[in-house]
């Protein structure tokens, strides 16, 4: 493990699935970028805390109001406020903009409720909903997928957020 997980107070699972996220994607002359909602960043910093990120991270987004992902992402209205934030739909939608709007390879994208209040019966408290695009392939295949993490509090649900973000980035991560 590295050094960082001391340096940066991260979470040791997040530094050590980052410092594999960058060595892989270092290895393939990767760029990845990220657009955070609910992680408010976690992913972006668990990545620049790895030496040598600089080499395969290009950018990342926090974009935590409806108004920032629209401006940021370019995310449009109509997505948001017929299918909110926590959404596929929205995920998609900031992905792709992160990759548009950047010189990355690939692009993560998170948005979810880490609570403890903003949940409802729908979309209660952990629900969380991720996206990956990638610049070579077709922007309808951008792959969305919506997860329930337990509720064990605000910052558990963002870890595991992050960590799921993390996994996406890895090259051999499934489709």
């Amino acid at each position: 493990m590295s050094d960082a997980t001391l340096l940066d107070g991260l979470d040791s699972r997040l530094v050590e699935l980052a410092e594999r996220v960058i060595a892989e994607n270092k290895a393939l002359g990767r760029r990845v970028a990220v657009a955070e909602s609910c992680t408010g960043g976690l992913v972006a910093s668990a990545l620049t805390a790895i030496a040598g990120s600089s080499e395969v991270v290009d950018c990342g987004f926090v974009t935590y109001s409806n108004e920032a992902k629209m401006r940021a992402l370019g995310v449009n209205i109509d997505i948001l406020s017929t299918f909110g934030a926590v959404s596929i739909a929205t995920a998609w939608a900031m992905a792709q903009g992160a990759l548009d709007r950047s010189e990355a390879d690939i692009a993560v994208s998170i948005t979810g409720i880490a609570g403890p209040g903003g949940g409802s019966e729908q979309k209660p408290v952990g629900t969380v909903v991720f996206a990956r695009a990638r610049r070579d392939q077709d922007p309808d295949d951008v792959i969305a997928d919506t997860k329930l993490f337990p509720n064990e509090g605000r910052g558990a649900i963002r870890i595991q957020a992050a960590l799921m973000a993390l996994e996406l980035l890895l090259p051999g991560a499934a489709p």
